[in-house]
């Protein structure tokens, strides 16, 4: 019987129902020792974990529809940047929302981090059933960007400010009114 890699079941168990981790309690039984956490460290070292986003993140990659991503490109305006993916139900929900604010507010643009294991052809697929008007690009879950916080759970989004600072993030589903509450308020909420 073949069992996947210990990443990608930490993945499943981190990510799984799209909610949060719950926090990890502390070891009661006498014989949780250093061997009951030996899965963990294997993870932890196996599947770096980033814990803060920085505070100007920067974000190249490849979208799906062959087009490069460049973060720092779209300075001036403000930028959803939504970690997503397709099991996802929440995820799935906001994505016509976020694409009719991307096509409809000129100053605000959206790119979709599809954080899973899918093949860009999938991916493809996947959107043509569900088409969104922004770019998407496909995260690798091994080595995920190194200025964003690894995700605690899906969906999970980063308002960039102008500027590029990180000016709001919100963790599960997210609205078009949130996004435009967050940038009137200049950001913080």
């Amino acid at each position: 019987m073949k069992f996947p890699p210990l990443p990608v079941l930490a993945l499943g168990l981190l990510l799984g129902g799209c909610q949060p981790a719950p926090a990890p309690q502390p070891a009661s039984s006498p014989q949780a020792g250093p061997e009951a956490s030996t899965p963990d460290i294997a993870v932890a070292e196996a599947t770096p974990v980033v814990q803060q986003t920085a505070d100007i993140p920067t974000l190249q990659v490849d979208a799906v529809d062959g087009g490069r991503y460049d973060l720092a490109e779209h300075r001036g305006k403000w930028v959803v940047v939504n970690f997503w993916a397709t099991w996802c139900s929440p995820c799935l929900k906001e994505m016509p929302e976020l694409s009719a604010l991307h096509a409809m507010r000129s100053n605000i643009e959206v790119v979709g981090l599809a954080y899973e294991d899918i093949e860009p052809a999938d991916m493809r697929a996947f959107l043509e059933k569900h088409p969104v008007a922004y770019p998407i690009a496909i995260i690798d879950t091994y080595d995920p960007p190194k200025d964003f916080a690894t995700p605690r759970g899906l969906p999970m989004t980063y308002l960039i400010a102008p500027d590029g600072k990180v000016a709001r993030q919100f963790l599960g589903p997210v609205t078009a009114p949130d996004i435009e509450a967050a940038i009137a308020g200049g950001g913080a909420g």
